[in-house]
Order: C-alpha cells, then sequence, then structure tokens
C-alpha cells in the first residue's frame, strides 16, 4: 500500500504528467496479463493509502521482481509506502488431517515413526496435485476489494494453539459453512503468513457489491471460532483500477476510472 504525494505530482507539468503516467501504464499492463497469477492495482478508500498492489507469485524471487519493477517506475518516486503484507496461499486441511490421523492410529501406525512421516507425505502429495488450481488461483475480476489481516488467540484464557484438533475442526467447519452460504457473491482468498509477517493468515476478499464485504464478516463475528479466538487487524477496502486507467486517476479527471 502506498499514499501518493499529491502535491508533489501537481507540481509537474502535464508533460512531465503524461509521460510518467504512460510509463506506469504500459508497465502495470504488462505485469496484470503475465503469467502465475499476474498483478492487481487498486484504489484504496478512506485515509489508509491511495494505491494498493497486488502481485501473486509462485515463488519470493516472483515477489521480489514484482515489487522491484514497481520501485523502478518514474511513478514510485511519487510514493510514499504505508504498509505491506506477504503470504502464501493456503487451504484450511482440519478434515482431512483429522481423517488421516484416526486412520492411522487405527492402523497401530506410530505417531512420528517413520511409516507415519511416509503416509503423511503419501496424502500431502495427492492432495498437492487434486487442490492445486486453489492454491494458484488467478486474481479475481472483481470491482471491489477487502483485505486484513488476522491471529488466533494465543493468551492465558484463551489459545487457540492449546485446543484439541479435533475441535477446532468442528469450529472451523461451522465458520466454512458461513461462507460458504455466500458463493458466487464473495470470492475469498486465505494466506498463510506465520513466519512471513506480523498477522498469522492475510484475507482477500473480491466481490463486484462491497456491501457483501460487511454482511458476511458481520455473520461470521457470531460463530466460536471468530466470536472467542480471532483478532482482526485492519480492514482496508479498494476499488478496482485497471493499468490502462492509471492516467486519468492520477489526473482525477474521471471519478469513474474509465480509459482515456
Amino acid at each position: 500500500m502506498f499514499r501518493m504525494r499529491w502535491s508533489a505530482w501537481r507540481a509537474l507539468d502535464a508533460n512531465a504528467r503524461s509521460q510518467i503516467a504512460e510509463e506506469a501504464e504500459a508497465a502495470l499492463g504488462a505485469m496484470e496479463s503475465i503469467g502465475s497469477g499476474g498483478s492487481a492495482l487498486f484504489s484504496i478508500l478512506g485515509h489508509k493509502g491511495d494505491l494498493l498492489f497486488l502481485h501473486f507469485r509462485k515463488d519470493l524471487e516472483g515477489l521480489n521482481r514484482a515489487e522491484l519493477a514497481v520501485s523502478s517506475l518514474q511513478l514510485f518516486d511519487f510514493l510514499d509506502p504505508t504498509t505491506s503484507y506477504v503470504s502464501v496461499v493456503e487451504l484450511g486441511l482440519y478434515d482431512s488431517t483429522v481423517n488421516l490421523y484416526e486412520e492411522m492410529l487405527s492402523e497401530g501406525i506410530v505417531p512420528d515413526s517413520p511409516d507415519w512421516a511416509a503416509r503423511v507425505r503419501e496424502r500431502k502429495a495427492v492432495q498437492a496435485t487434486a487442490m492445486a488450481p486453489r492454491l494458484d488461483p488467478p486474481i479475481p475480476s472483481h470491482k471491489y476489494l477487502c483485505f486484513y489481516p488476522m491471529d488466533k488467540k494465543r493468551g492465558e484464557d484463551r489459545n487457540w494453539y492449546t485446543v484439541p484438533i479435533d475441535q477446532r475442526r468442528d469450529m472451523m467447519r461451522e465458520h466454512g459453512m458461513i461462507g460458504r452460504r455466500y458463493a458466487g457473491r464473495v470470492k475469498q482468498i486465505i494466506s498463510g503468513s506465520i513466519g512471513f509477517d506480523d498477522w498469522e493468515w492475510g484475507v482477500d476478499l473480491f466481490a463486484d457489491d462491497p456491501l457483501v464485504f460487511k454482511q458476511l464478516i458481520y455473520e461470521m463475528r457470531f460463530d466460536e471460532a471468530s466470536a472467542v479466538y480471532a483478532l482482526f487487524g485492519p480492514f482496508y477496502i479498494s476499488l478496482r483500477l485497471r493499468a490502462s486507467e492509471m492516467g486519468n486517476w492520477l489526473d482525477s479527471a474521471d471519478p469513474s476510472f474509465g480509459p482515456r
């Protein structure tokens, strides 16, 4: 996320602004259309920033190249970073994990033995193949993005990580059933950030109706996984801004961000 230094931008003459905008449109347009997820640009509402760059890549090296590509633009001289978030797309697999552990215990396989580790690796390989499309998603084309980071509580009274896995599975199943009721209206991409950033997960919600974010998140407040164990970070709401619309956005000439 970045804040635009508008006073410095407006101090430029029209030719300089046009040249910088054209360079940004070309570079960002190329990043929008690449494989392995691509990139997307959003205009942030409120005062937490002005621009949000979203990059999906297969590895951290790809993310680093995306960041460097943005920082090499002349436009970057007018952008001040406000925050960032680094994470990896992941899936909740509580059901399959519990089922696998119960299966191995019933077969008499000793936990953490070589046979146990081999069975886990085998099952993970099968799941990775089956889940590959969900682990490598494209950036949805919806008009609105709601992003927020979150943790599970680790305090003395409530600690998610001391709850038995079967109970966590049941809570997450209840949590997931609420989300399923919004299928078709909200596209949700969950990413894990333990060891990568200050929070444990990042949540990206995409929709064409921004009110659905409020409805979904409010309803989820009442399930046990959220009401008892969740901690939420700052929320960012933003509108999709196509690379071809960058010039109009910089000139603030067209609130609809229509192409020039």
